[in-house]
Protein backbone atom coordinates (compact mmCIF):
# COMPACT_ATOMS: atom_id res chain seq x y z
CA UNK A 1 0.00 0.00 0.00
CA UNK A 2 2.78 2.42 0.96
CA UNK A 3 4.67 1.59 -2.25
CA UNK A 4 1.54 2.25 -4.33
CA UNK A 5 1.07 5.58 -2.58
CA UNK A 6 4.67 6.62 -3.31
CA UNK A 7 4.27 5.59 -6.96
CA UNK A 8 1.05 7.60 -7.16
CA UNK A 9 2.77 10.73 -5.84
CA UNK A 10 5.75 10.14 -8.11
CA UNK A 11 3.41 9.96 -11.11
CA UNK A 12 1.69 13.21 -10.10
CA UNK A 13 4.90 15.23 -9.66
CA UNK A 14 6.20 14.02 -13.04
CA UNK A 15 2.88 15.07 -14.60
CA UNK A 16 3.19 18.53 -13.07
CA UNK A 17 6.80 18.88 -14.23
CA UNK A 18 5.82 18.04 -17.81
CA UNK A 19 2.77 20.34 -17.70
CA UNK A 20 4.72 23.36 -16.47
CA UNK A 21 7.60 22.85 -18.91
CA UNK A 22 5.25 22.30 -21.85
CA UNK A 23 3.12 25.31 -20.87
CA UNK A 24 6.06 27.70 -20.77
CA UNK A 25 7.58 26.46 -24.04
CA UNK A 26 4.22 26.68 -25.82
CA UNK A 27 3.59 30.12 -24.31
CA UNK A 28 6.97 31.34 -25.51
CA UNK A 29 6.26 30.15 -29.05
CA UNK A 30 2.88 31.89 -29.04
CA UNK A 31 4.18 35.18 -27.71
CA UNK A 32 7.47 35.40 -29.59
CA UNK A 33 6.62 33.90 -32.97
CA UNK A 34 2.86 33.65 -33.41
CA UNK A 35 1.99 36.93 -31.65
CA UNK A 36 -1.09 35.43 -30.00
CA UNK A 37 -2.04 35.15 -26.27
CA UNK A 38 0.15 32.65 -24.39
CA UNK A 39 -2.93 31.00 -22.94
CA UNK A 40 -3.69 29.57 -26.39
CA UNK A 41 -0.37 27.78 -26.32
CA UNK A 42 -1.21 26.32 -22.92
CA UNK A 43 -4.57 25.05 -24.17
CA UNK A 44 -3.05 23.66 -27.35
CA UNK A 45 -0.18 21.87 -25.67
CA UNK A 46 -2.67 20.42 -23.18
CA UNK A 47 -4.55 18.79 -26.04
CA UNK A 48 -1.26 17.54 -27.50
CA UNK A 49 0.08 15.88 -24.33
CA UNK A 50 -3.35 14.93 -22.95
CA UNK A 51 -4.83 11.45 -22.46
CA UNK A 52 -6.45 11.44 -25.91
CA UNK A 53 -3.14 12.16 -27.70
CA UNK A 54 0.51 11.70 -26.66
CA UNK A 55 -0.38 11.36 -22.98
CA UNK A 56 -2.23 8.13 -23.66
CA UNK A 57 0.88 6.43 -25.02
CA UNK A 58 3.37 4.41 -22.97
CA UNK A 59 6.69 6.26 -22.56
CA UNK A 60 10.00 4.68 -21.50
CA UNK A 61 8.39 1.97 -19.40
CA UNK A 62 6.47 4.46 -17.24
CA UNK A 63 3.17 3.69 -18.92
CA UNK A 64 0.77 6.38 -20.19
CA UNK A 65 1.48 9.64 -18.36
CA UNK A 66 -1.95 11.18 -18.78
CA UNK A 67 -4.17 8.23 -19.60
CA UNK A 68 -7.90 8.39 -18.89
CA UNK A 69 -8.71 6.63 -15.61
CA UNK A 70 -12.09 5.29 -16.70
CA UNK A 71 -13.97 5.75 -19.95
CA UNK A 72 -17.10 6.55 -17.92
CA UNK A 73 -15.43 9.41 -16.04
CA UNK A 74 -16.58 12.87 -17.11
CA UNK A 75 -13.06 14.20 -16.40
CA UNK A 76 -10.41 12.06 -18.14
CA UNK A 77 -7.48 12.99 -15.88
CA UNK A 78 -6.70 11.93 -12.33
CA UNK A 79 -8.69 13.45 -9.49
CA UNK A 80 -5.47 14.82 -7.97
CA UNK A 81 -4.40 16.58 -11.14
CA UNK A 82 -7.86 18.00 -11.74
CA UNK A 83 -7.97 19.22 -8.12
CA UNK A 84 -4.68 21.06 -8.53
CA UNK A 85 -6.02 22.67 -11.71
CA UNK A 86 -9.05 23.92 -9.78
CA UNK A 87 -6.82 25.40 -7.08
CA UNK A 88 -4.97 27.14 -9.90
CA UNK A 89 -8.30 28.56 -11.11
CA UNK A 90 -8.90 29.92 -7.59
CA UNK A 91 -5.52 31.70 -7.71
CA UNK A 92 -6.38 33.12 -11.15
CA UNK A 93 -9.74 34.55 -10.10
CA UNK A 94 -8.52 35.78 -6.71
CA UNK A 95 -5.84 37.75 -8.57
CA UNK A 96 -8.47 39.04 -11.01
CA UNK A 97 -10.53 40.26 -8.06
CA UNK A 98 -7.55 42.09 -6.58
CA UNK A 99 -6.94 43.84 -9.91
CA UNK A 100 -10.58 44.92 -10.37
CA UNK A 101 -11.65 48.44 -9.40
CA UNK A 102 -14.35 48.04 -6.72
CA UNK A 103 -15.89 51.45 -7.47
CA UNK A 104 -16.20 50.49 -11.13
CA UNK A 105 -17.73 47.16 -10.13
CA UNK A 106 -20.49 48.93 -8.16
CA UNK A 107 -21.06 51.37 -10.98
CA UNK A 108 -21.59 48.66 -13.61
CA UNK A 109 -23.57 46.19 -11.50
CA UNK A 110 -26.89 47.06 -13.18
CA UNK A 111 -25.64 46.80 -16.80
CA UNK A 112 -23.88 43.58 -15.84
CA UNK A 113 -27.16 42.07 -14.67
CA UNK A 114 -28.76 42.82 -18.04
CA UNK A 115 -25.77 41.32 -19.82
CA UNK A 116 -26.01 38.16 -17.70
CA UNK A 117 -29.75 37.69 -18.27
CA UNK A 118 -29.34 38.00 -22.04
CA UNK A 119 -26.30 35.74 -21.89
CA UNK A 120 -28.39 32.97 -20.31
CA UNK A 121 -31.73 33.19 -22.09
CA UNK A 122 -30.51 33.44 -25.70
CA UNK A 123 -27.91 30.62 -25.52
CA UNK A 124 -30.37 28.31 -23.74
CA UNK A 125 -32.96 28.86 -26.47
CA UNK A 126 -30.37 28.31 -29.23
CA UNK A 127 -28.92 25.17 -27.65
CA UNK A 128 -32.21 23.49 -26.81
CA UNK A 129 -33.82 24.53 -30.10
CA UNK A 130 -30.94 23.26 -32.25
CA UNK A 131 -30.94 19.90 -30.46
CA UNK A 132 -34.68 19.46 -30.92
CA UNK A 133 -34.51 20.37 -34.62
CA UNK A 134 -31.41 18.40 -35.61
CA UNK A 135 -31.99 15.31 -33.40
CA UNK A 136 -28.30 14.36 -33.04
CA UNK A 137 -27.29 10.70 -32.58
CA UNK A 138 -30.80 9.62 -33.62
CA UNK A 139 -32.43 10.77 -30.39
CA UNK A 140 -36.22 10.67 -30.15
CA UNK A 141 -39.02 11.27 -27.64
CA UNK A 142 -38.23 12.05 -24.00
CA UNK A 143 -34.55 11.22 -24.53
CA UNK A 144 -34.36 13.96 -27.15
CA UNK A 145 -36.21 16.44 -24.92
CA UNK A 146 -33.96 15.80 -21.93
CA UNK A 147 -30.83 15.99 -24.07
CA UNK A 148 -32.07 19.28 -25.56
CA UNK A 149 -32.61 20.75 -22.10
CA UNK A 150 -29.10 19.74 -21.03
CA UNK A 151 -27.49 21.10 -24.19
CA UNK A 152 -29.34 24.35 -23.58
CA UNK A 153 -28.04 24.44 -19.99
CA UNK A 154 -24.49 23.79 -21.18
CA UNK A 155 -24.78 26.71 -23.60
CA UNK A 156 -25.69 29.14 -20.78
CA UNK A 157 -22.39 28.60 -18.98
CA UNK A 158 -19.80 31.36 -18.73
CA UNK A 159 -16.33 30.78 -17.37
CA UNK A 160 -14.27 33.93 -17.22
CA UNK A 161 -10.93 32.26 -16.45
CA UNK A 162 -9.71 32.89 -20.00
CA UNK A 163 -11.26 36.36 -20.10
CA UNK A 164 -9.70 37.31 -16.76
CA UNK A 165 -6.30 36.10 -17.98
CA UNK A 166 -6.46 38.06 -21.24
CA UNK A 167 -7.84 41.20 -19.58
CA UNK A 168 -5.19 40.96 -16.87
CA UNK A 169 -2.39 40.60 -19.42
CA UNK A 170 -3.71 43.69 -21.24
CA UNK A 171 -4.31 45.55 -17.95
CA UNK A 172 -7.99 46.01 -18.84
CA UNK A 173 -9.61 44.32 -15.84
CA UNK A 174 -10.66 47.69 -14.40
CA UNK A 175 -12.02 49.02 -17.72
CA UNK A 176 -15.81 49.46 -18.05
CA UNK A 177 -15.97 46.39 -20.28
CA UNK A 178 -13.74 44.32 -18.00
CA UNK A 179 -15.67 45.17 -14.85
CA UNK A 180 -19.01 44.53 -16.57
CA UNK A 181 -17.85 41.13 -17.82
CA UNK A 182 -16.63 40.03 -14.40
CA UNK A 183 -19.76 41.26 -12.63
CA UNK A 184 -22.00 39.66 -15.27
CA UNK A 185 -20.17 36.36 -14.83
CA UNK A 186 -21.17 36.31 -11.16
CA UNK A 187 -24.86 36.88 -11.98
CA UNK A 188 -24.60 34.41 -14.86
CA UNK A 189 -23.34 31.75 -12.44
CA UNK A 190 -26.37 32.19 -10.16
CA UNK A 191 -28.79 32.09 -13.12
CA UNK A 192 -26.99 29.05 -14.51
CA UNK A 193 -27.49 27.21 -11.22
CA UNK A 194 -31.24 27.83 -11.42
CA UNK A 195 -31.38 26.63 -15.05
CA UNK A 196 -29.42 23.49 -14.18
CA UNK A 197 -31.66 22.81 -11.18
CA UNK A 198 -34.78 22.96 -13.33
CA UNK A 199 -33.26 20.80 -16.07
CA UNK A 200 -32.05 18.14 -13.62
CA UNK A 201 -35.47 18.10 -11.98
CA UNK A 202 -37.22 17.55 -15.29
CA UNK A 203 -34.76 14.98 -16.65
CA UNK A 204 -34.32 12.85 -13.51
CA UNK A 205 -37.05 10.28 -12.77
CA UNK A 206 -38.37 10.66 -9.24
CA UNK A 207 -36.75 14.08 -8.78
CA UNK A 208 -39.26 16.44 -7.18
CA UNK A 209 -39.29 19.86 -8.79
CA UNK A 210 -41.22 22.69 -7.17
CA UNK A 211 -41.22 26.45 -7.57
CA UNK A 212 -40.46 26.77 -3.85
CA UNK A 213 -37.45 24.49 -4.17
CA UNK A 214 -36.06 26.46 -7.11
CA UNK A 215 -36.62 29.75 -5.28
CA UNK A 216 -34.82 28.45 -2.18
CA UNK A 217 -31.82 27.37 -4.24
CA UNK A 218 -31.68 30.79 -5.89
CA UNK A 219 -32.01 32.62 -2.58
CA UNK A 220 -29.31 30.43 -1.04
CA UNK A 221 -26.85 31.17 -3.85
CA UNK A 222 -27.62 34.89 -4.07
CA UNK A 223 -27.71 35.25 -0.28
CA UNK A 224 -24.31 33.65 0.16
CA UNK A 225 -22.74 35.75 -2.59
CA UNK A 226 -24.14 39.00 -1.15
CA UNK A 227 -23.07 38.01 2.36
CA UNK A 228 -19.57 37.20 1.14
CA UNK A 229 -19.25 40.39 -0.88
CA UNK A 230 -20.76 42.80 1.65
CA UNK A 231 -19.19 41.06 4.63
CA UNK A 232 -15.82 40.96 2.89
CA UNK A 233 -15.95 44.66 1.99
CA UNK A 234 -16.99 45.68 5.53
CA UNK A 235 -14.31 43.51 7.12
CA UNK A 236 -11.58 44.21 4.57
CA UNK A 237 -9.83 46.96 6.54
CA UNK A 238 -9.75 44.84 9.69
CA UNK A 239 -8.48 41.85 7.71
CA UNK A 240 -5.83 44.03 6.11
CA UNK A 241 -4.64 45.41 9.46
CA UNK A 242 -4.56 41.98 11.08
CA UNK A 243 -2.59 40.36 8.25
CA UNK A 244 -0.15 43.27 7.98
CA UNK A 245 0.56 43.11 11.73
CA UNK A 246 2.15 39.68 11.39
CA UNK A 247 5.96 39.66 11.22
CA UNK A 248 6.53 36.18 9.78
CA UNK A 249 7.82 36.54 6.18
CA UNK A 250 5.12 35.78 3.64
CA UNK A 251 2.38 35.53 6.29
CA UNK A 252 0.09 38.05 4.59
CA UNK A 253 0.29 36.21 1.25
CA UNK A 254 -0.35 32.83 2.88
CA UNK A 255 -3.31 34.06 4.90
CA UNK A 256 -4.80 35.93 1.95
CA UNK A 257 -4.65 32.74 -0.11
CA UNK A 258 -6.13 30.79 2.79
CA UNK A 259 -9.02 33.25 2.83
CA UNK A 260 -9.47 32.90 -0.95
CA UNK A 261 -9.50 29.11 -0.72
CA UNK A 262 -11.98 29.21 2.18
CA UNK A 263 -14.29 31.53 0.22
CA UNK A 264 -13.98 29.25 -2.82
CA UNK A 265 -14.85 26.15 -0.82
CA UNK A 266 -17.83 27.82 0.85
CA UNK A 267 -19.09 29.10 -2.51
CA UNK A 268 -19.05 25.56 -3.88
CA UNK A 269 -20.95 24.27 -0.84
CA UNK A 270 -23.65 26.90 -1.42
CA UNK A 271 -24.07 25.89 -5.07
CA UNK A 272 -21.86 28.53 -6.69
CA UNK A 273 -18.63 27.93 -8.60
CA UNK A 274 -15.45 28.10 -6.52
CA UNK A 275 -14.03 30.80 -8.74
CA UNK A 276 -16.91 33.14 -7.77
CA UNK A 277 -15.93 32.91 -4.10
CA UNK A 278 -12.28 33.54 -4.91
CA UNK A 279 -13.07 36.50 -7.15
CA UNK A 280 -15.43 38.03 -4.60
CA UNK A 281 -12.92 37.95 -1.76
CA UNK A 282 -10.20 39.35 -4.05
CA UNK A 283 -12.55 42.16 -5.02
CA UNK A 284 -13.31 42.88 -1.35
CA UNK A 285 -9.57 43.29 -0.65
CA UNK A 286 -8.87 45.32 -3.79
CA UNK A 287 -9.03 48.72 -2.01
CA UNK A 288 -6.98 47.82 1.05
CA UNK A 289 -3.31 48.35 1.86
CA UNK A 290 -2.99 44.57 2.01
CA UNK A 291 -3.31 44.47 -1.77
CA UNK A 292 -0.02 46.37 -2.09
CA UNK A 293 1.77 43.69 -0.07
CA UNK A 294 0.31 40.56 -1.64
CA UNK A 295 -0.37 41.42 -5.28
CA UNK A 296 3.21 41.39 -6.52
CA UNK A 297 4.32 38.17 -4.73
CA UNK A 298 1.24 36.36 -6.04
CA UNK A 299 1.58 37.63 -9.62
CA UNK A 300 5.33 37.04 -9.81
CA UNK A 301 5.49 33.82 -7.78
CA UNK A 302 2.35 31.78 -7.21
CA UNK A 303 0.51 32.82 -10.38
CA UNK A 304 3.05 31.68 -13.03
CA UNK A 305 3.74 28.45 -11.12
CA UNK A 306 0.11 27.37 -10.78
CA UNK A 307 -2.22 29.07 -13.26
CA UNK A 308 -0.77 27.40 -16.41
CA UNK A 309 -1.75 24.03 -14.90
CA UNK A 310 -5.42 25.01 -15.13
CA UNK A 311 -5.26 25.86 -18.83
CA UNK A 312 -3.15 22.84 -19.80
CA UNK A 313 -5.56 20.51 -18.00
CA UNK A 314 -8.45 22.24 -19.77
CA UNK A 315 -6.74 21.42 -23.08
CA UNK A 316 -6.35 17.80 -22.00
CA UNK A 317 -10.13 17.37 -21.98
CA UNK A 318 -10.33 17.52 -25.78
CA UNK A 319 -11.41 14.21 -27.35
CA UNK A 320 -12.45 14.72 -30.96
CA UNK A 321 -12.90 10.97 -31.44
CA UNK A 322 -15.74 10.84 -28.90
CA UNK A 323 -17.98 12.89 -31.18
CA UNK A 324 -18.50 9.98 -33.57
CA UNK A 325 -21.17 10.88 -36.12
CA UNK A 326 -22.10 14.22 -34.56
CA UNK A 327 -19.46 16.37 -36.29
CA UNK A 328 -22.04 18.43 -38.22
CA UNK A 329 -24.11 18.98 -35.09
CA UNK A 330 -20.92 19.91 -33.21
CA UNK A 331 -20.05 22.58 -35.75
CA UNK A 332 -23.59 23.99 -35.83
CA UNK A 333 -23.88 24.06 -32.03
CA UNK A 334 -20.46 25.69 -31.70
CA UNK A 335 -21.45 28.40 -34.19
CA UNK A 336 -24.70 28.99 -32.29
CA UNK A 337 -22.75 29.10 -29.01
CA UNK A 338 -20.63 31.92 -30.38
CA UNK A 339 -23.49 33.92 -31.87
CA UNK A 340 -25.83 33.46 -28.91
CA UNK A 341 -23.37 34.75 -26.30
CA UNK A 342 -22.09 37.66 -28.37
CA UNK A 343 -25.65 38.73 -29.27
CA UNK A 344 -27.30 37.74 -25.98
CA UNK A 345 -24.76 39.66 -23.90
CA UNK A 346 -23.73 42.31 -26.43
CA UNK A 347 -27.19 43.70 -27.25
CA UNK A 348 -28.07 44.37 -23.57
CA UNK A 349 -24.65 46.04 -23.20
CA UNK A 350 -25.46 48.28 -26.16
CA UNK A 351 -28.82 49.16 -24.56
CA UNK A 352 -27.05 49.92 -21.26
CA UNK A 353 -24.86 52.65 -22.72
CA UNK A 354 -21.90 50.85 -24.27
CA UNK A 355 -20.71 51.71 -27.75
CA UNK A 356 -20.75 49.11 -30.52
CA UNK A 357 -17.07 48.42 -29.88
CA UNK A 358 -17.68 48.13 -26.14
CA UNK A 359 -20.69 45.86 -26.66
CA UNK A 360 -18.66 43.52 -28.85
CA UNK A 361 -15.95 43.35 -26.19
CA UNK A 362 -18.52 42.51 -23.52
CA UNK A 363 -20.16 39.87 -25.72
CA UNK A 364 -16.82 38.26 -26.60
CA UNK A 365 -15.72 38.39 -22.97
CA UNK A 366 -18.76 36.31 -22.00
CA UNK A 367 -18.06 33.79 -24.77
CA UNK A 368 -15.86 31.10 -23.14
CA UNK A 369 -17.72 28.21 -21.49
CA UNK A 370 -14.69 26.69 -19.77
CA UNK A 371 -14.90 24.25 -16.89
CA UNK A 372 -18.44 25.41 -15.97
CA UNK A 373 -19.85 23.88 -19.17
CA UNK A 374 -17.82 20.72 -18.58
CA UNK A 375 -19.24 20.36 -15.09
CA UNK A 376 -22.81 20.67 -16.41
CA UNK A 377 -22.03 18.22 -19.22
CA UNK A 378 -20.50 15.85 -16.69
CA UNK A 379 -23.71 15.89 -14.65
CA UNK A 380 -25.70 15.03 -17.77
CA UNK A 381 -23.28 12.22 -18.65
CA UNK A 382 -23.24 10.73 -15.16
CA UNK A 383 -27.07 10.69 -15.04
CA UNK A 384 -27.35 9.09 -18.46
CA UNK A 385 -29.20 12.06 -19.97
CA UNK A 386 -26.50 12.59 -22.61
CA UNK A 387 -24.07 10.02 -24.01
CA UNK A 388 -20.35 10.31 -24.75
CA UNK A 389 -21.03 11.64 -28.26
CA UNK A 390 -22.94 14.69 -26.98
CA UNK A 391 -20.38 15.08 -24.22
CA UNK A 392 -17.78 15.26 -26.99
CA UNK A 393 -19.87 17.94 -28.68
CA UNK A 394 -19.80 19.91 -25.41
CA UNK A 395 -16.01 19.55 -25.23
CA UNK A 396 -15.54 20.88 -28.76
CA UNK A 397 -17.91 23.79 -28.17
CA UNK A 398 -16.10 24.61 -24.90
CA UNK A 399 -12.63 24.56 -26.43
CA UNK A 400 -13.58 26.56 -29.54
CA UNK A 401 -15.39 29.28 -27.58
CA UNK A 402 -12.52 29.47 -25.12
CA UNK A 403 -9.84 29.78 -27.80
CA UNK A 404 -11.86 32.27 -29.86
CA UNK A 405 -12.52 34.43 -26.81
CA UNK A 406 -8.79 34.82 -26.20
CA UNK A 407 -8.13 35.81 -29.83
CA UNK A 408 -11.16 38.01 -30.42
CA UNK A 409 -11.01 39.83 -27.09
CA UNK A 410 -7.46 41.00 -27.69
CA UNK A 411 -8.37 42.03 -31.24
CA UNK A 412 -11.46 43.92 -30.05
CA UNK A 413 -9.42 45.95 -27.56
CA UNK A 414 -6.48 46.51 -29.92
CA UNK A 415 -8.81 48.19 -32.42
CA UNK A 416 -9.34 50.89 -29.81
CA UNK A 417 -12.24 53.27 -29.41
CA UNK A 418 -14.21 54.12 -26.27
CA UNK A 419 -16.30 51.40 -24.68
CA UNK A 420 -18.99 53.72 -23.31
CA UNK A 421 -21.00 56.35 -25.12
CA UNK A 422 -19.85 59.82 -24.15
CA UNK A 423 -16.41 58.63 -23.02
CA UNK A 424 -13.23 60.16 -24.35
Amino acid sequence: MEEDFVKHVEHLVIQLAIILAAAKIAGEVCERYLKIPTVLGELGVGALIGPFALGGMAIFGFGPLFSAIDEQDAIPVSLELFSISQIAAVVLLFTAGLETDLKQFRRYAAPASLVAIGGVLVPFAFGAGATLLLKPAGLEGDKLLYAALFMGAIMTATSVGITARVLGDMRRLDSPEGVTIMAAAVVDDVLGILVLTVVVGIATPGEELTATGIALIGLKAVGFWLALMIGGILASRYISSAFEALRVPGASVSLAMALALLAAGLAESFGLAMIIGAYSIGLALSETRLKEHIERPIIEGLYPALVPVFFVVMGMLVDVGAMGGTILFSLILTLLAIVSKVVGSGVPALAAGFTRAGSVRVGVGMLPRGEVALIIAGIGLSRGVIESDLFGVSILMTIVTTVLAAILLKTAFDKGGPGRRGAD
